[in-house]
């Protein structure tokens, strides 16, 4: 308990920066409710009669409850989280933690807005949730079903098809894309062939060049309906790299070190330099990396410091030596300002800590 509650602490303050309200609703929600949502898992929704004979059902998650919410109430936008058990009735994958009674962690956004606007800004707040929960790399996934419906339709999937093949595209996060295209034609009645071109689709992984690239696609740009997607998802992007948080380039590396600061040097000879500079750091609490070598290239050191995602390279060298300083490098814009050699520490923390 001590362990959750922290992290249902972190949870809602996250949230409740994000300007959100809270909200409760009931843990049941009439039947008719949840399997118009969820046909095709609704043999997962926990069903209960009440006294007056009623057709009840415990909820599935907490999004339908929060729909009827603003629906009954009429209410036009809402901010809101909820966090609250919800109930499936599937077998318990305990590997992974989840029961057939869980809790989920609900923040939304409801109403008509500008394009991707909010949509940017809940993809913020999964990142300051999962970077604050200090739980290692991850990877976020994005979508838009009109990008999806366009796909099935150029690919050639019957309109009464759509929600079914698309229910199984869901499940390859946990299957393999052999074992959903089997899915597809088998249970599903889908052609091989067009199981096959939507395979050419969903095997692609990407962000911002992947958008790109459908847009060029031929077949794909055939489809209204997916380049408003495609032109949405683009915009998206845009805002999340305003937010700092878009994917990594596509020479894609997941960044494995903690490192805030790399010590380099263009010269020769000048170990034993960056050995005192980077016990200065060390000593500071500042974390620091240099490479074992006598007389690494420059060109080198910082090609290290950009695969691996260190953010700042320091840079000793004779003219610098000579000055009193030492040079500071970004190495997302490659800026490199000279700093006093006395207040190269405090230069860094402030910004490492973003002030």
């Amino acid at each position: 308990m001590v362990v959750r509650e922290k992290i249902l602490d972190m949870v809602v303050s996250c949230f409740k920066r994000h300007g959100a309200k809270g909200l409760d609703t009931p843990a049941f929600e009439l039947k008719e409710m949840l399997t118009e949502k969820y046909e095709e898992n609704s043999g997962l929704i926990y069903d209960l009669k009440d006294q007056g004979g009623e057709l009840l059902s415990l909820r599935y998650d907490l999004t339908v409850p929060f729909a009827r919410y603003l629906a009954m109430n009429k209410l036009k936008k809402m901010k809101r989280y909820q966090v609250g058990k919800v109930w499936r009735r599937e077998s318990p994958t305990i590997a992974q933690g989840r029961y057939r009674e869980f809790c989920q962690c609900d923040f939304d956004i409801a109403g008509q807005f500008d394009p991707m606007i909010p949509d940017a800004e809940c993809l913020k707040i999964i990142c300051e949730i999962l970077s604050g929960l200090q739980l290692g790399d991850f990877l976020i996934k994005v979508n838009d079903r009109r990008i999806v419906d366009g796909m099935f339709a150029v690919c050639g999937v019957p309109e009464s098809k759509f929600r079914t093949i698309c229910s199984s595209m869901d499940k390859l996060d946990k299957m393999s894309w052999k074992d959903v295209r089997h899915e597809m034609v088998a249970k599903k009645g889908l052609a091989p062939e067009v199981a096959d071109r939507i395979g050419s689709y969903v095997q692609c992984h990407g962000g911002i060049s992947l958008i790109e690239q459908m847009f060029q696609d031929p077949r794909l740009s055939q489809s209204k309906q997916a380049l408003m997607g495609l032109a949405d998802l683009k915009l998206l992007f845009e805002y999340l790299t305003l937010f700092g948080i878009a994917e990594k380039t596509s020479a894609e590396k997941v960044r494995t070190t903690e490192t805030q600061v790399f010590v380099a040097t263009p010269q020769k000879n000048f170990l034993r330099e960056r050995l005192k500079l980077i016990a200065e750091l060390w000593d500071a609490g500042i974390k620091a990396e240099m490479l074992y070598k006598n007389n690494p290239k420059l060109l080198t050191q910082l090609h290290y410091c950009e695969n691996t995602g260190i953010p700042l390279v320091v840079i000793i060298g004779e003219q610098e030596q000579k000055e009193g300083v030492i040079k500071l490098r970004s190495v997302a814009s490659r800026e490199e300002v000279a700093i006093k050699r006395e207040n190269l520490v405090a230069e860094i923390q402030k910004r490492l800590s973003g002030s």
